[in-house]
């Protein structure tokens, strides 16, 4: 390295005024410690969080989004995909618990809204599947025949659908309880 002076030698160099007392008649500046008085870290304010109105909000709003998207995958490929339906899940879950926060019944309500958004879900996708197979508008067939819908999922249901169901359930009380903490 090349310098056209060299570094500074001796001692460092320090504040001259550091080590002095202030004037008489005159005080500390604000926020200095004060003698005498220890001073004690002082945390920030955490956000508020506790709101069980708005984490039901979020999560009502991320289960007819998460239906909607979960209807259009099984719509489009014509299977319905459990592990989706886990997506599902979570995705309620971590609505509800970050907006929420620790509120105790948030995880149950992510239960119950997770699961109707998987139900709701397969149901749109039955609907899209049974609007391409007719050759009709997806809204006639799923609010015009919403109980052929309803055949058509029960016919479909297998052990295993349930079995995601649970699933995905335990997943939005896990995560809407972790995410709240």
């Amino acid at each position: 390295m090349s310098q056209s002076t060299p570094p500074p030698s001796g001692p460092p160099l320090e504040n001259p005024y550091a080590g002095q007392a202030p004037a008489p008649g005159q005080s500390a500046p604000q926020g200095a410690p004060q003698p005498g008085f220890p001073v004690a870290p002082v945390a920030p304010a955490a956000p508020v969080r506790d709101n069980l109105v708005l984490g039901l909000a979020a999560a009502f709003v991320a289960a007819l989004v998460a239906a909607g998207v979960y209807g259009a995958i099984i719509g489009l490929t014509k299977h319905e995909i459990g592990w989706a339906a886990v997506g599902v899940g979570f995705l309620v879950g971590l609505a509800a618990g970050r907006v929420g926060g620790r509120n105790q019944i948030l995880p149950v309500a992510s239960v119950i809204l997770s699961v109707a958004s998987i139900y709701l879900g397969q149901l749109v996708g039955e609907a899209m599947i049974g609007a391409k197979e007719l050759g009709v508008g997806f809204n006639e067939v799923f609010i015009d025949h919403f109980d052929v819908v309803q055949e058509a999922w029960k016919e479909e249901a297998d052990p295993l659908t349930f079995v995601f169901f649970a699933i995905a359930a335990y997943v939005a009380f896990q995560s809407a309880r972790k995410v709240g903490d």
